[in-house]
């Protein structure tokens, strides 16, 4: 089995920062891409940011200039650091990766976590 484990969620202002860090645990290889989804109340889930192994990263186009994606592959770890946060940021964000086992890659995510932008 494979969790993902995220922290770092909770209430900001706008204008505010907030770190999302997610980490990957159980029986596998490798963990090949990582990335950030976010769902808010009545929208589809939608792509915040990604990262492969390799450093290679891509970013939704509302998130771009504020927001980076980060990972330390030796902790199976990826992180976003979210600034300048917006209203229309606040969503439940979702942590996702492909992972190898030995069956395969699985696609997995995490439990997500709350990220709400208010005054």
């Amino acid at each position: 089995q494979v969790q993902l484990v995220e922290s770092g969620g909770g209430l900001v202002q706008p204008g505010g920062s907030l770190r999302l860090s997610c980490a990957a645990s159980g029986s596998f290889f490798r963990v090949l891409t990582m990335g950030w989804y976010r769902q808010a109340p009545g929208n589809q889930r939608e792509l915040v940011a990604t990262m492969s192994s390799l450093g290679r990263t891509n970013y939704a186009d509302s998130v771009k200039g504020r927001f980076t994606i980060s990972r330390d592959n030796a902790r199976n770890t990826v992180y976003l650091q979210m600034n300048s946060l917006k209203p229309d940021d606040t969503a439940v964000y979702y942590c996702n990766a492909d992972v190898q086992n030995q069956l395969g890659i699985k696609n997995v995510w995490g439990q997500g976590t709350q990220v709400t932008v208010s005054s």
